[in-house]
């Protein structure tokens, strides 16, 4: 009954909004597209964004919302804070499909389906999206501030936050991989890079410690560093091969192929780059049917951060 109530995509389907509004998703994937061709990190961006609102109170644009008199925003959770991205995309593709159809398409399937599109952009898999999500009408900063993966989780940690959204250790492992085209901040991986440890490789932290001060101010904390230095702009498997190298950049990383019961899918993956796409794709069709908002639930927003 519990993944019943957590995973339900009975009124989720790749042609909704085929009669509708059949321009919609050759629309948000002209803007999404332009969006990555002006900063490829975009692609994670949305990914990620795609990721956050799923993984509190379901598939349904919450993250979306700004803090309002009856709102408090997601927005401000500490996993979100300063650091999710890609809100202006998903506004800029929502003004675009409501010149062609208003009042139709979701925020939440808008955000759906930039995530596919975003992936394909940078030479990552592709896969149907199934789509007929409503918005909500309501955010939960307490939810993302529980539920989110936060990047100091250690590995079991990780596999329950999962869990109990209805995705396997393998999927975590999966999305994880997602961090092949992403960045992080300075603050988030500095106690990594300087603390001399067994499970980091010298050569690696020396070379982020030219980009990452151990001065702690505003300025070096935000300074950015590739998640996968090897080849930070492409969607590939480098992500699992640093893992075992001893080149991942966050705890959160680390701590996938660090002897435990992760480690036998991460090296499963270095090995075989098809597997981990076809993987990808497979989990982002099932973490995108966590709780949709479907048929009479929710609202179509007319502008994606406010309830109007």
């Amino acid at each position: 009954m519990v993944l019943l109530a957590t995973i339900c995509d009975a009124q989720l389907s790749s042609k909704f909004y085929d009669s509708t509004c059949p321009n919609a998703l050759t629309t948000i994937r002209t803007v999404t597209r332009s969006a990555v061709s002006k900063e490829r990190r975009m692609a994670a961006s949305l990914i990620r964004l795609h990721f956050h609102d799923c993984f509190v109170q379901g598939c349904d644009a919450s993250i979306l919302l700004d803090d309002s008199s009856s709102i408090e925003s997601e927005k401000t959770a500490p996993q979100n804070f300063n650091s999710v991205r890609g809100y202006d995309v998903i506004d800029q593709a929502k003004t675009e499909v409501e010149k062609v159809c208003p009042g139709v398409v979701s925020c939440a399937d808008i955000v759906a389906v930039a995530a596919r599109d975003a992936s394909f952009a940078v030479g990552g898999p592709s896969w149907t999206v199934k789509v007929g999500r409503r918005d909500s009408t309501t955010a939960s900063k307490s939810e993302a501030t529980t539920d989110l993966p936060r990047f100091t989780d250690d590995v079991e940690i990780l596999i329950s936050r999962f869990d109990k959204k209805g995705l396997t250790a393998r999927d975590m492992v999966t999305l994880s991989g997602a961090h092949t085209i992403g960045q992080a901040q300075c603050s988030t991986f500095r106690g990594r890079i300087y603390n001399n440890a067994s499970d980091i490789d010298a050569g690696f932290a020396s070379t982020l410690q030219r980009g990452c001060p151990s001065l702690v101010n505003d300025d070096n904390d935000k300074k950015l560093a590739a998640l996968d230095l090897v080849t930070p702009n492409s969607f590939d498997n480098n992500y699992f091969k640093n893992l075992i190298q001893k080149k991942g950049l966050l705890h959160s990383d680390k701590v996938l192929f660090s002897g435990g019961s992760t480690d036998s899918i991460v090296s499963e993956y270095s090995n075989n780059p098809t597997t981990f796409k076809s993987d990808f794709a497979a989990a982002m069709i099932k973490m995108g049917d966590i709780q949709p908002l479907t048929g009479s639930a929710g609202i179509i927003r007319k502008i994606c951060s406010s309830v109007n």
